[in-house]
């Protein structure tokens, strides 16, 4: 019953914004150190933002001053605000949950697309 379901793709013009959520259920979302990944068709996935249950962030160079992940565990969600978006952002964008308590389970969401085009 634990599932972690992603929400807010959708296309976009370069320069833009979205904001992407991962919203969990059948289990709190405090206890995951959680990410988001992109994958490109024919590339590997590849991280984009992680951040632990601490909320310290950390970003790949590509997306540095342009996205911003967060948490909100009352909400039991994870956003992603990607702001100033560029062609080259085009993908699937999937959230990945690491659980820190035995036992240390990862799950994956759906995937959200994202397009960015003029």
């Amino acid at each position: 019953q634990v599932q972690f379901v992603e929400s807010g793709g959708g296309l976009v013009q370069p320069g833009g914004s979205l904001r992407l959520s991962c919203a969990a259920s059948g289990t709190p979302i405090s206890i995951y150190h959680m990410g988001w990944y992109c994958q490109a068709p024919g590339q590997q996935r590849a991280l984009v933002a992680r951040i632990i249950r601490s909320g310290t962030t950390t970003y790949t160079d590509s997306v540095q001053g342009r996205f911003i992940i967060s948490r909100d565990n009352a909400k039991n969600t994870v956003a992603l605000q990607m702001n100033n978006l560029k062609p080259e952002d085009t993908a699937v964008y999937y959230c990945k949950a690491d659980r820190t308590v035995l036992p240390y389970d990862t799950y994956w969401g759906q995937g959200a697309q994202v397009t960015v085009v003029s």
